[in-house]
C-alpha cells in the first residue's frame, strides 16, 4: 500500500526539564510573565495608588492655574451637554440638562472664587497732564 505522506522522524522525548540550567530558564521565565501579567503581587496600594492616577497635578502649581483651568473644563462640559442634548428627545434631553445646569452652577463658583482670590482691578480713564 502506498502512503501519500511518509513516516515522521523518530525524536527522542526530550523534557524542558532534564538539566539544572533548563529548570532556572524555566523559573526565570516564569518569574518573569508573573512580574508582568500579574503586577498586583507587590504591596496592593502601590499598585491601587499607581493604577488609579491617570493625570497628576503638579504640587506646587499656583492657585489661579487651577481656577483657570477649571472654568475651562466647565466650559468644555457644558458646551458638550448643550450639543448632546439637541440630539436627545423626552427623559434623556431633560437629563442633559439638568447636568448642564449643575455645570452652570460650578462655573458661577469658580468665576466667583477667581474674583475673590485674583480681583480684577478697575481701568481709570483720564488724561494726565
Amino acid at each position: 500500500m502506498f502512503k501519500a505522506t511518509p513516516n515522521p522522524p523518530e525524536y527522542d522525548n526530550v523534557s524542558p526539564y532534564d538539566s539544572l540550567d533548563s529548570k532556572k530558564l524555566h523559573a526565570a521565565a516564569h518569574k518573569a510573565l508573573d512580574h508582568y501579567l500579574k503586577p498586583g503581587t507587590g504591596n496592593p496600594r502601590d499598585y491601587e495608588r499607581r493604577s488609579l492616577k491617570f493625570f497628576a497635578v503638579l504640587p506646587d502649581i499656583n492657585n489661579e492655574a487651577l481656577m483657570a483651568y477649571t472654568y475651562e473644563t466647565f466650559c468644555s462640559v457644558s458646551t458638550l451637554i448643550l450639543d448632546l442634548s439637541d440630539d436627545l428627545e423626552d427623559k434623556h434631553r431633560n437629563l442633559a440638562l439638568a447636568i448642564h445646569q449643575l455645570t452652570e452652577h460650578g462655573l458661577l463658583l469658580v468665576e466667583k472664587a477667581l474674583d475673590n482670590e485674583y480681583p480684577i482691578q478697575p481701568i481709570e480713564y483720564g488724561l494726565q497732564l
